[in-house]
């Protein structure tokens, strides 16, 4: 059987800090969703929320919280919370119901509004999560975390800051030409270099910012796609959720000997497995991509991600930068959206955002931002406690 679901609609609320509640932004969503794919409300089978922890209880069942906002009739609802990572799983749900014949029309909602300034680590102590022993034991906000990742690509590969900024460079153009982005307004390398220092060598502008916004996604069989006329409807081939492999489970470190892991195969970096893994269901390498949409919650992430997908050899991710290939009219447009350079972090609903991006992009409706010809793209993250995901589409 095939593991093709057609996504029938995308919608979103544009991202910034508007000071009102997650279910407004989901809400907004779900119904510019709904009428992109020409569903009514009462037409969808089931709702999986994306869960925000910063919006109480209501945050915590999304599901039945946007549900509700919509109007209750019935549908079946699920909620999911997969830190950074939610938005894919929510989507992984949604197409679960659909391949096992328990919908036809399934809606996929995230929303979040997020504080100010750093996140807080939410759930109380976590000493079996090593994202919890980094903020506790190191004191490694996430800028500091992101820092250490700069550090060593400088230090390993011979990356610079100067490198570093030119992925904001290129990511805040593609935000300009994008009304759903908070920030849109182009950024020089000489700005990036005058912003403040957060955590050496990354400056404000090399890091997300958190957002309010909202994202949503409405999912269909490929049999009811059909039935409703949508000919050749942009597809989910693809949801990878893989988690770490002992032993390198969170950084890209060299192997260490231990009782338990001696004489096995050393495991490829966490990133690189969330995207193998998607390449493998979906039946595609890294050559069949148009673009790629990742989480840059800091500039050399980024960079990273350019590895990790297989875009490029490790160590080569700064050289296919400067040649201009993951730009907008490049060989393979990485954040033609703008980013999370562009939107700032809103975690449950960037997720959904990110597959959004590549709807509009595989239908060839992006406007100024398109990239021509698109048929095959992917996006990926990573989130706490070994949550991670890549979605691919395809048409």
């Amino acid at each position: 059987m095939s593991g093709d679901v057609a996504v029938l609609g995308a919608g979103m609320h544009p991202w910034g800090k508007w000071g009102r509640s997650f279910v407004e932004y989901g809400t907004a969503a779900a119904r510019a969703a709904l009428a992109d794919a020409g569903v009514g409300w009462r037409d969808v089978d089931a709702v999986v929320g994306a869960d925000t922890v910063r919006g109480g209880y209501p945050g915590y069942v999304a599901g039945a919280t946007f549900a509700r906002a919509l109007g209750w009739q019935g549908a079946r609802v699920s909620s999911v919370y997969a830190a950074c990572a939610s938005g894919a799983q929510a989507i992984a749900t949604a197409r679960a119901q659909i391949l096992a014949g328990l919908a036809d029309v399934v809606l996929v909602v995230g929303a979040d509004a997020a504080p100010k300034g750093f996140f807080a680590p939410a759930g109380g102590d976590r000493p079996d999560d090593p994202d919890w022993l980094r903020f506790r034991l190191l004191g490694a906000t996430n800028p500091a975390y992101f820092a250490l990742y700069a550090r060593r690509r400088m230090a390993v590969y011979g990356d610079t800051p100067e490198d570093f900024a030119l992925v904001k460079v290129k990511n805040a153009a593609a935000g300009a030409l994008n009304p759903h982005a908070r920030y849109r307004t182009p950024v020089t390398p000489d700005e990036v270099a005058a912003s403040p220092v957060v955590a050496d060598p990354l400056r404000l502008l090399d890091i997300c910012a958190t957002s309010d916004g909202g994202a949503a996604l409405v999912l269909s069989s490929m049999a009811y796609a059909r039935v409703h006329g949508v000919g050749e409807p942009v597809r989910v081939r693809a949801v990878s959720t893989v988690t770490p492999t002992y032993p390198r489970a969170v950084l890209d470190l060299p192997d260490i000997a231990t009782d338990s892991a001696a004489g096995a195969a050393p495991a490829p970096p966490f990133r690189e497995a969330i995207a193998t893994a998607a390449y493998e269901e979906a039946g595609i390498g890294p050559g069949d991509l148009s673009l790629a949409e990742v989480y840059d919650l800091s500039t050399a992430l980024e960079l990273e991600w350019y590895e990790d997908l297989g875009l490029c050899g490790r160590g080569e991710a700064a050289k296919l930068l400067r040649e201009g290939a993951t730009a907008l009219g490049g060989r393979v447009p990485v954040n033609a959206s703008g980013g999370l350079a562009s939107f700032g972090e809103a975690v449950p609903a960037q997720a959904i955002a990110q597959v959004c991006e590549l709807t509009w992009q595989l239908r060839g409706t992006a406007g100024p931002r398109q990239v021509p010809g698109a048929r095959a793209g992917i996006t990926a993250n990573q989130g706490l406690f070994g949550h991670g995901s890549a979605v691919v589409a395809v048409r």
